[in-house]
C-alpha cells in the first residue's frame, strides 16, 4: 500500500482512519461470479418434463433443442447436473388403464437417451452418482414418477419401477387415483390415503423411493407426515401465500411441519404457481372459454377450444411472473421453515409459455444465484438450494432403505 499519510495536511488520526477503512475494503471478499458458483456445485433440478414433452414431439436433446426449454449444450451452460426426470403419467392415461405400460415406455425413452450419448449423460440411481457423474463430466439423469398410478396397488410393480431408477413418487396427480386425493380433485374419493396408500408410504420407505407430496390434497399431505419415516419432498410446490385458495401449492403450515421431519420444498417456477396476476388470467380464460363453449354448443374436446384459448392468450397479455417473485416464495419459505428447507423443482417443460422473466429455460441458474446473492444468501446458503438440500434428503432415504436391508444400487459403481 502507497504510504498516503505523507500528503501534506494529513493529520495522523485521519491517516489512521483511511488506512483502517482501507484494509477492511481489502479484506472483505466480492461475490464469487453467478456463473462460476453453478459450475463450482451440484444443481439439481427436482422435475423436469423432458420424457413426456419427447413423447409428444421427437427431439434430441444432446444437441440444441430450442423448441423445449431443456437440451445438453443450455444444460451445460447453466451449469444444471442432475435434471430429475419426470415420468409423467397423464390421469386420463391412468383412465384408460394404460398406467403401466406409459410409465414403462417413459422410462425406456429416458434410459434410450443416455444409452445413446455415453459421453454426454448417465442415469443416476443413487446419490453417489451425482458427484461421480460431476467428476466423469457427465449430466445424471435421475427418474422420478410423477403420478403413482403405474404402482397399480402392487409392492412388487413398486419394486419393479424402483429397480428401474425410480427414486420418487409423486402419489397423484390431476385426479384422485388409487393411492391419494390430488389437489386438483374436489371429489376427495379417499379424505386423503387411500388404505393403500397408507400401506405404500412405509413400503416407499423401506425400498428407499422418496415420497414427493406435490398434487396431493391436504388431508392427504397430513396423513404422509404422521406416517413417513423419512423426509419427503415436494418436488415442483411453490408457497401458497402468495397463491391464496390455490391448493397446489403448500401452506406455511404444511412446510413447517415438512421441514421440522427434515424435508424440503422445491420452488416450481410456473407463474401459475408465483402469483395472484397469473392465477386470475387463468381463470379469465376458463371462463371465457367455457362461455365461448356453451354458445357454440362444443363438445370439450372440440379443437375450436383450444384454438379459442389460444387466441384469447395472444389477445391478452399474460401477467409473467419474474426473477425476484421466485426469491420472493425463497425468502418466506426460509424465513419460515430454515435455509436447509428449500430447493428447486423448476418444472421445465411442463408449464408451457408460463415461466418468469430471467428464468425462462436452463440456461439461467446463474440468474437465480445473481438473485440469491443480491439477496444476502452466503456461498453455502446458495450451495444448499441447489442441490445439498435435495441431496440430504435422498441420502435420508438411501440410509433408512439400508438399515432395513435393502441394498441401494448405484449405476457408477
Amino acid at each position: 500500500m502507497k504510504n498516503i499519510c505523507r500528503k501534506p495536511h494529513a493529520g495522523p488520526y485521519r491517516c489512521g482512519a483511511l488506512i483502517l477503512v482501507l484494509a477492511l475494503s481489502a479484506c472483505v471478499s466480492q461475490p464469487t461470479d453467478p456463473t462460476t458458483l453453478a459450475q463450482r456445485y451440484p444443481i439439481i433440478d427436482t422435475h423436469i418434463d423432458v420424457p413426456y414433452r419427447l413423447f409428444r414431439n421427437p427431439a434430441d436433446v444432446s444437441v440444441s433443442a430450442p423448441d423445449g426449454q431443456f437440451d445438453y449444450p443450455r444444460a451445460v451452460a447453466g451449469g444444471l447436473n442432475a435434471p430429475f426426470m419426470s415420468i409423467y403419467i397423464p390421469a386420463v392415461v391412468d383412465a384408460a388403464g394404460n398406467a403401466y405400460p406409459f410409465a414403462e415406455s417413459a422410462i425406456d425413452l429416458v434410459e434410450g437417451v443416455a444409452q445413446a450419448h455415453p459421453d454426454k449423460f448417465a442415469i443416476a440411481t443413487c446419490s453417489d452418482d451425482i458427484t461421480a457423474h460431476m467428476q466423469a463430466g457427465l449430466m445424471s439423469l435421475p427418474m422420478g414418477m410423477e403420478n403413482g398410478a403405474p404402482i397399480g396397488g402392487s409392492f412388487e410393480k413398486l419394486a419393479h419401477f424402483h429397480a428401474r431408477g425410480i427414486r420418487y413418487v409423486t402419489l397423484a396427480h390431476s385426479r384422485s387415483n388409487h393411492i391419494s386425493d390430488s389437489s386438483y380433485d374436489p371429489n376427495e374419493v379417499h379424505q386423503g390415503l387411500s388404505p393403500f396408500g397408507r400401506s405404500l408410504i412405509p413400503e416407499m420407505n423401506r425400498l428407499g423411493v422418496m415420497i414427493d407430496v406435490s398434487h396431493i390434497s391436504d388431508k392427504a399431505f397430513w396423513q404422509v407426515m404422521e406416517l413417513s419415516a423419512v423426509p419427503v419432498l415436494a418436488t415442483h410446490s411453490s408457497m401458497r401465500k402468495f397463491t391464496p385458495g390455490f391448493q397446489r401449492n403448500m401452506s406455511d403450515e404444511m412446510l413447517v411441519a415438512m421441514a421440522e421431519r427434515g424435508g424440503v420444498i422445491q420452488i416450481n417456477y410456473g407463474s401459475n404457481f408465483l402469483h395472484q396476476a397469473s392465477q386470475n388470467f387463468s381463470a379469465a380464460r376458463t371462463a371465457a372459454t367455457k362461455a365461448y363453449q356453451e354458445a357454440n354448443h362444443l363438445a370439450d374436446d372440440d379443437p375450436a377450444l383450444s384454438e379459442f384459448r389460444d387466441n384469447y392468450t395472444q389477445n391478452n397479455a399474460y401477467p409473467f411472473a419474474n426473477l425476484d417473485i421466485v426469491l420472493d416464495h425463497i425468502d418466506h419459505a426460509v424465513a419460515l421453515a430454515g435455509i436447509d428447507a428449500v430447493g428447486i423443482g423448476s418444472d421445465y417443460d411442463g408449464v408451457g409459455d408460463t415461466l418468469p422473466t430471467g428464468l425462462k429455460d436452463v440456461t439461467t441458474y446463474p440468474n437465480l444465484i445473481a438473485g440469491l446473492q443480491r439477496r444476502g444468501y452466503s456461498e453455502a446458503d446458495i450451495a444448499k438450494i441447489l442441490g445439498g438440500n435435495t441431496l440430504r434428503v435422498w441420502r435420508a432415504a438411501e440410509a433408512y432403505a439400508r438399515s432395513k436391508g435393502v441394498t441401494v444400487p448405484c449405476a457408477s459403481s
